[in-house]
């Protein structure tokens, strides 16, 4: 589903009228009608303005108009029109406190591209900002409560960009658990399945101590959470696409 598909954008548009729309064939922007059924003189207003305003947005590549206007648990749309903007990251550090704990590697896939920075090395505030600088679309697994705030603490950056959370977005379609769990669920393999958060702290203290192989470990396993990411998304997005959206059930 893409955001022209979508009307709840506009105000005092729920679910119910929506799904309104769409049943009687009007499953995209160009299709409405301000006589269609249902809907009211006001109501058709409010919708022809959102789409509008929806169109200058799209032209502009403005994603946080959809991000603010859409209601939370409708933000997966987002994706199927901004892909390209996506930037699906993950971080690992030596610990779940953010304010004792550090960040030791942060991987970033965006147009099929990833990169890791490692502390030490290139993990610093200005090579995080520049890594972020063209995200339009930030996706993640559990980070809005874990890899952003404790990114935001403990470097000079503001991750203030759409957020499409995935943890919450795939119990949408019963997928529950971790990152692992789910990726086991939709039949998404893994290089190093024995390898996991605890294992990553494990890895980075034998890096410190020069244990030769560790850090490449350490990587291989970050970047993988984060590519892996990106088809989690998209079957997500499918299996939603047919439970809510009556053009691909």
């Amino acid at each position: 589903m893409r955001v022209e598909n979508s009307f709840c954008g506009a105000e005092g548009i729920g679910e119910t009228i929506e799904r309104r729309l769409w049943e009687q064939g009007i499953t995209e922007w160009d299709a409405f009608e301000p006589s269609c059924d249902g809907v009211g003189s006001t109501r058709a207003s409010r919708i022809e303005s959102f789409i509008a305003e929806g169109r200058e947005a799209l032209a502009a590549d403005d994603i946080a108009y959809f991000d603010e206007a859409f209601p939370s648990g409708a933000r997966w749309r987002l994706y199927e029109s901004f892909r390209d903007r996506a930037c699906f990251f993950d971080i690992e550090t030596t610990g779940l406190d953010e304010r004792t704990s550090v960040v030791t590697t942060v991987s970033l896939h965006q147009d099929g591209e990833t990169q890791t920075l490692v502390r030490g090395d290139d993990l610093t505030d200005e090579r995080l900002r520049a890594a972020f600088a063209d995200a339009g679309l930030l996706v993640t697994f559990n980070g809005a409560r874990f890899d952003v705030p404790f990114l935001e603490h403990n470097f000079d950056i503001t991750l203030d960009q759409p957020h499409l959370d995935l943890m919450p977005t795939c119990r949408k379609v019963g997928l529950s658990g971790g990152l692992s769990a789910v990726e086991d669920a939709l039949g998404i393999g893994r290089e190093l399945p024995d390898v996991d958060g605890r294992e990553a702290v494990r890895l980075w203290h034998e890096h410190e101590r020069g244990v030769d192989g560790a850090l490449d470990r350490l990587i291989e396993y970050n970047r993988e959470d984060t590519e892996n990411m990106k088809p989690v998304l998209e079957r997500t997005v499918e299996r939603l696409d047919e439970q809510v959206f009556p053009a691909r059930g």
